[in-house]
């Protein structure tokens, strides 16, 4: 095999607020050729999610930080190119952590063959990805749905907003998403499903708004923003109501963090917030991922894939999540699938 180069994209400062293509130099080495029990990778799709803005800090909390100097951390998918491990042969596709870089070479213990019989490389990039099974175990096991109930999610334009929505319709509930601007709130109640739509940018009162469009009162919000969108749904709960917490993004990349103030009203309401990491359901993935297969086929689920191409834009990429310009699952295109 003629000699790859590895590219790579490494962590060399730490932002203070959102972050940018200075926080990052490219660098190249050739790719490793692999030892026992390893794997040379080509990195196919760099998943970009917002905590790898958490994991840049220097206390991430309930992870090591990335070093300084470090290639970027992050998941993705990726071909095999070159096999020390009888598990896996050249062209697998694999789940993995190749983080940013091109040919990253890693143990085959860090790797998970994917089932292209339950979807496309595309679709494991997506819904049958940690965002689809993220969506899955936090409104069904965490929220406890049940039919009849009025779910409100916010950044449901995102990649976990809009399975978690399409999952609550196809468990018999009433929806209501949250998004910033008309077009993505019209693909919201369009193309997705979701009963209505409130565009946080348009609207004075965010509290009044959800009231309005949830006039019985909300039984589980899934929060994906934190913040006042937190604060405004938490006033709109019912009785015995869950607020999920997914993700903070509002906060994520914040300066000056907001304090929420309506905690109180759990009291009277009898209600919980909680929050979850998807890995807590491990075992139970190749029984999420089947249940979301078959609904992807059956047309009852969809996820719109973000793509932008070239690993050299993965730290455009990264800050788009955080300037609400992407529109579904975010992800980098390093090679052709």
């Amino acid at each position: 095999m003629t000699e790859l180069t590895n590219h790579q994209l490494r962590l060399i400062a730490r932002p203070t607020g959102a972050p940018s293509a200075e926080h990052f130099e490219a660098t190249e080495e050739p790719a490793r050729v692999p030892e026992d029990g390893e794997l040379l990778l080509e990195t196919v799709y760099a998943s970009i999610d917002p905590a790898m803005r958490v994991w840049m800090n220097e206390d991430p909390g309930y992870v090591p930080p990335i070093p300084l100097g470090a290639v970027m951390r992050g998941g993705g998918i990726a071909r095999v190119l070159q096999s020390r491990d009888e598990a896996f042969e050249v062209g697998d596709v694999v789940a993995a952590r190749p983080g940013w870089q091109s040919h990253p070479t890693l143990p085959a213990s860090e790797a998970t063959k994917l089932d292209l019989g339950l979807g496309t490389i595309e679709d494991w990039a997506g819904p049958i990805g940690t965002t689809g099974l993220t969506a899955y175990f936090g409104i069904r096991e965490v929220g406890a749905i049940q039919p009849g109930e009025t779910v409100l999610v916010s950044g449901a334009a995102g990649a976990v907003g809009q399975m978690v929505g399409q999952i609550a319709k196809i468990e018999g509930c009433t929806v209501v998403g949250i998004a910033g601007g008309p077009e993505k709130c019209a693909r919201l109640t369009e193309d997705l499903g979701f009963d209505a739509a409130i565009d946080y940018k348009a609207v004075d009162h965010l509290e009044a708004a959800i009231a309005g469009a949830c006039p019985n009162g909300v039984d589980v919000f899934f929060d994906n923003v934190g913040g006042e969108t937190l604060d405004a749904a938490l006033a709109n709960l019912r009785l015995k109501g869950r607020a999920v917490i997914c993700g903070r993004i509002s906060q994520t990349a914040a300066e000056e963090l907001y304090g929420v103030k309506n905690l109180g009203v759990l009291i009277g309401k009898r209600a919980r917030v909680e929050g979850f990491i998807v890995s807590d359901y491990a075992d139970e993935f190749p029984e999420a991922r089947r249940w979301i297969s078959q609904r992807l086929r059956e047309g009852e689920l969809k996820q719109a894939l973000h793509v932008v191409d070239g690993l050299e834009r993965a730290p455009e990429a990264l800050a788009m999540l955080f300037e609400g310009k992407n529109t579904g699952k975010l992800v980098v295109r390093v090679t052709d699938a």
